[in-house]
């Protein structure tokens, strides 16, 4: 059974930074488009950011220049670097691995609040 565990989340001030990980298992990791997404309350979830197998990253217009995804396919883990975040981030961030035939994470919740 594929696993995707994240890790990261928590309270920060705006215009601070965390970093979110999502471990891997059960999955030819390296094959994988591995993506970032997150659910705010009383909203659709929506994507953050993706990178494809080949290093190819795309985010959605309201992180880029202040988030970064990144890989590390020896340890089988993604990474989200989330900088001048906004209390408009606050949410629930997922892990998901795949695209037509995709796994999720459980989430974690990232709140941004002075």
């Amino acid at each position: 059974q594929v696993q995707l565990v994240e890790s990261g989340g928590g309270l920060v001030q705006p215009g601070g930074s965390l970093r979110l990980s999502c471990a891997a298992s059960r999955i030819t990791f390296s094959r994988y488009t591995m993506g970032w997404y997150r659910q705010a309350p009383g909203k659709q979830r929506e994507l953050v950011a993706t990178i494809t197998s080949g290093d190819i990253t795309n985010y959605a217009d309201s992180v880029k220049g202040r988030f970064t995804i990144s890989r590390d396919n020896a340890k089988n883990t993604v990474s989200l670097q989330m900088n001048s975040l906004k209390p408009e981030d606050t949410a629930v961030y997922y892990c998901k691995a795949g695209t037509l035939v995709a796994y999720w994470g459980q989430g974690t919740q990232v709140t941004v609040s002075s």
